[in-house]
């Protein structure tokens, strides 16, 4: 009798531990997997003795600086674990430099749309064209995607800072920063999100 006691309180607490789904996953994971939201994603690691000496050249990608094999399996580990996770995503848009949309590439949801409102202009646009990107970033990030998906967007650090300010100053390459639009041309943020986080959120 004192057996089937001792069983039945083990399952009884069995049963009250609350899930991993339910407890040990951060709440950005269940706003990803409702959908509604804007990715801002910095491309992943790059080698960095490279540099974009033919910027104004978007197709000549031999003259840019690359991901090297972190950064490779940053995008890889990053859309596996959307995956895993169960997290729609309807569109993968990205800076039309190499480095951003091969990372756009290796998260592994199909076509990528390069696009120069979300690439890294410096000192080879004009600060009229800068402010164009600051503010179309700021768009994209306020505009909601689809109904029940989410939207990743691939760019770089110089626009990251000069859309959201000054806390993204030390914005990693492979950070994402998870964006809510409100519908009303604004949006709140949700989390930032570590290259490295993907791996534990979804590890046994």
């Amino acid at each position: 009798m004192a057996h089937i006691v001792r069983l039945a309180v083990a399952i009884a607490l069995l049963w009250a531990l609350p899930s991993f789904g339910q407890s040990s996953a951060p709440p950005w994971v269940a706003a990803l997997q409702a959908g509604g939201n804007v990715i801002v994603l910095r491309h992943g690691a790059t080698y960095t003795d490279q540099a974009d000496t033919n910027p104004l050249d978007p197709k000549d990608t031999a003259h840019q600086r690359q991901l090297n094999d972190a950064g490779k399996a940053q995008a890889k580990a990053m859309g596996d674990a959307l995956r895993r996770l169960k997290v729609p995503v309807g569109k993968v848009q990205t800076s039309h430099f190499q480095r951003a949309v091969e990372t756009g590439m290796l998260l592994g949801f199909g076509e990528v749309l390069p696009t120069a409102d979300i690439a890294e202009g410096g000192l080879v646009v004009s600060p009229n064209e800068n402010n164009r990107r600051t503010k179309a970033l700021q768009a994209f990030a306020a505009t909601p995607p689809a109904a029940g998906t989410n939207i990743v967007l691939v760019t770089h650090k110089p626009n990251i800072l000069d859309a959201f300010g000054k806390d993204w100053f030390d914005v990693r390459e492979g950070e994402a920063s998870i964006f809510k639009p409100d519908g009303k041309g604004g949006y709140t943020l949700v989390a930032r999100v570590q290259a490295v986080e993907w791996a534990k959120v979804t590890a046994p």
